[in-house]
């Protein structure tokens, strides 16, 4: 009994420091990106009313990359080292965490600096998905499998 008691005690402490993260690398994305994040998911438009013609399907694609990625570092962290002591254990999801959310920023403004035109605003403007929203997605996913690659 006492070992279920323990394993649902480290549950809880991985799923409150690993969505503290994923909040964190929401957050980073939002000040990467112009405006609010949130707004161009909802779709708000210039007079603050919601709109589905005023929402961002690119935004939509990269930010779920991004926390996919993000979410599959501290997996992966949890994973590969959850037979340690707990402290150990959030340690390197906290250290992974954070070089995940690093790496991933770094990357969104190096496809930005490769590319032709502003990726920020590019895939926060509203209407269909734009192909540089789905290379900025497919970088994002693989930085968090060189990561966890790096991990395990």
């Amino acid at each position: 009994m006492t070992d279920l008691i323990n394993a649902l005690l480290h549950a809880v402490a991985y799923a409150l420091v690993g969505g503290a993260m994923l909040v964190v690398a929401y957050y980073v994305l939002d000040l990467a990106t112009p405006g609010h994040l949130g707004t161009h998911l909802r779709g708000v438009d210039e007079n603050g009313n919601e709109s589905v013609h005023a929402h961002s399907k690119g935004a939509a694609v990269i930010t779920s990359a991004w926390l996919v990625s993000n979410a599959a570092v501290l997996f992966t962290a949890i994973w590969t080292n959850g037979a340690t002591s707990l402290g150990w254990a959030l340690g390197w999801t906290v250290s992974f965490g954070i070089i995940g959310i690093a790496l991933n920023t770094l990357m969104f403004f190096a496809v930005e600096a490769m590319t032709p035109g502003n990726l920020r605003q590019i895939v926060t403007e509203p209407g269909p998905v734009r192909p540089l929203a789905h290379v900025a997605a497919a970088v994002a996913l693989s930085v968090g499998a060189i990561v966890c690659a790096s991990i395990a």
